[in-house]
């Protein structure tokens, strides 16, 4: 370990050196407490207890049981579970299970992590994730390798329930409002691109491409800015934020191995933003108080299902006025070439 955090840090020193404006210390710290939170093996087991205790009522989270009396600092034994990789389509196939359905679970299971417990799973890739042909249901989800979990800061958990709700509403003011909490500034206008694919002044329907004029303004603004603005953004950003990209980076893209439509992160984030938030009033609250959040929470989140429902509608509908037109050039160019070999 001490290695690769040398290593880390010589990289760090020569990238600084190179770039003085790009500053990587924060990282290299992330990194070295990650590293020493990995190597104590008692300190996983207790990770995955603890993420055991938070889905126990969830019938497709599977965490392998943990067998303290053969676990130590080094040793770490717990239960086997079988499984494949979650984006081995292959074994989908095989098995007769829903790649959608395993993608709607897993974003299901990262956006209650992320939005309701504040306890993050740090390192999501393929490998630590398991689709088992066992369990209540068609499937069940297998999740591994606990040593590296964040735990959300309750202030920031708060704030980027808020974000992703202004991010559903593109509610421009909240969302540059939000960036002075996150302590990003002028940078807060990104968030959009970073996390729906829209720019903070679109008019494209949410889960849909930006317009070609859209995307020719947003390429003019990020040929603009130079390193010493990727340097501010990223010494600005809290440290919970690192992990929310990393752990939402790698989600994106084993959704997008599953296949699965782009509105499905956005409904799951945008209803577990509404709970995340609703969470914190009702454990402040009595009974009847906690009843009439309950009602607000739902009404809450069918608005927002409304507005990103809508824009399902409107992708499909231009997707399937794009067959068309591509059917209509086809056939036209089939009785052109039938009609040039006539003549």
């Amino acid at each position: 370990m001490k290695i690769d955090i040398m290593t880390m840090s010589f990289l760090s020193k020569m990238v600084s050196w190179v770039f003085p404006d790009y500053k990587f210390d924060r990282i290299l710290i992330e990194f070295e407490k990650s590293m020493t939170m990995e190597l104590d093996f008692t300190r996983e087991a207790k990770n995955s207890e603890r993420t055991a205790s938070c889905f126990r009522k969830n019938s497709v989270v599977k965490v392998p049981y943990v067998f303290w009396q053969l676990t130590t600092r080094e040793v770490l034994t717990m239960e086997f579970c079988y499984g494949h990789k979650v984006n081995d389509l292959d074994f989908l196939r095989k098995t007769d299970i829903s790649p959608t359905k395993v993608a709607k679970a897993l974003i299901e299971l990262f956006g209650e992590m992320i939005f309701v417990h504040g306890f993050v799973h740090g390192d999501p890739h393929p490998g630590n994730i398991l689709v088992s042909p066992e369990g209540h249901g068609k499937f069940s989800l297998v999740l591994l390798d606990h040593g590296i979990y964040r735990e959300l800061d309750q202030k920031f958990r708060l704030d980027y329930c808020r974000l992703w709700k202004a991010l559903i509403l593109l509610d421009s003011n909240k969302i540059l409002e939000l960036g002075e909490q996150f302590g990003v500034g002028k940078y807060a206008k990104y968030f959009p691109v970073i996390f729906t694919g829209r720019t903070i002044e679109s008019k494209s329907a949410l889960g849909t491409q930006m317009s070609g004029e859209e995307q020719r303004r947003l390429k003019e603004d990020l040929n603009s800015l130079g390193m010493d603005d990727i340097s501010s953004f990223m010494e600005s950003l809290p440290p919970d934020f690192y992990v929310i990209l990393r752990t939402d980076g790698l989600l994106r893209s084993i959704l997008g191995n599953l296949g699965a439509p782009r509105h499905v992160r956005l409904l799951t984030y945008a209803r577990c933003a509404i709970h995340g938030l609703e969470k914190q009033h009702k454990m402040e609250s009595g009974a009847i108080r906690r009843m009439f959040l309950n009602v607000k929470t739902n009404v809450s989140y069918l608005r927002l299902r409304v507005i990103i429902e809508i824009a399902v509608l409107l992708a499909k509908a231009n997707g399937a006025k794009q067959k068309v037109v591509n059917k209509l050039r086809q056939m036209l160019q089939e009785t052109s070439q039938g009609f040039h070999r006539r003549m």
